[in-house]
């Protein structure tokens, strides 16, 4: 009768650790980061109103968290400068890469955004993550050469690289005053939902 009470212990004991291995695994937690500029960073806007934290809020139940490590101001060349440390300290599983605007804003040659774009993106697929490379476009006036050059680095690298593109995520806010700041390149906290929205609508097949 002990033996077979100790054997019939055992085997509780190794199906509750199963379980609870398995419940754990279930309830782990998957990290998005977010590599970005000042759209991203929430430029003009409160923290709670920004379209990060939004979107946060409506993947909360598919237990993804956002690490946003967006900086104003930020470039491509910036971005891959801190991708490294980025991927070590916080592990994410999917890297949302929203950067390039600066780069062209300051005129920089559009091939030089591109190879720091594919680093970026390469260094993520190296340890394994999702990458979802987010177009940015320019206004007219940057003259319709560089135009077109820079806006077709996205769709150029998304097929060289085999990632997953994510198109202009104001393109039916920037011309809209009411949903822009003052100098016409931010938006503004009116158009923060929107943008969450279409992210949430751009990547969830990627969360469930």
């Amino acid at each position: 009768m002990i033996k077979i009470f100790n054997i019939q212990k055992i085997a509780f004991l190794v199906l509750l650790l199963s379980f609870s291995a398995q419940h754990f695994s279930s309830n782990k937690e998957s990290r998005i980061l977010i590599l970005g500029d000042s759209i991203s960073a929430g430029y003009g806007v409160d923290a709670d109103k920004r379209w990060t934290n939004l979107l946060q809020e409506k993947i909360r139940s598919s237990n993804w968290i956002i690490i946003n490590a967006s900086i104003s101001g930020d470039t491509t060349g910036g971005g891959l400068s801190r991708i490294e440390y980025l991927i070590k300290r916080h592990q994410p599983n999917l890297l949302l890469l929203e950067l390039g605007g600066n780069d062209a804003l300051r005129g920089y040659p559009v091939q030089k955004i591109k190879s720091n774009l594919k680093k970026i993106s390469s260094i993520a697929l190296e340890q394994h993550l999702e990458v979802l490379l987010m177009q940015i476009k320019l206004p007219p006036n940057y003259g319709k050469r560089y135009v077109n050059a820079f806006e077709s680095i996205y769709v150029d690298l998304s097929k060289e690289r085999g990632i997953s593109y994510i198109p202009f995520m104001l393109e039916s806010i920037a011309l809209n005053k009411n949903l822009m700041l003052p100098d016409g390149i931010h938006p503004n906290s009116e158009a923060q939902p929107y943008i969450a929205e279409a992210l949430y609508k751009d990547i969830k097949d990627f969360l469930y």
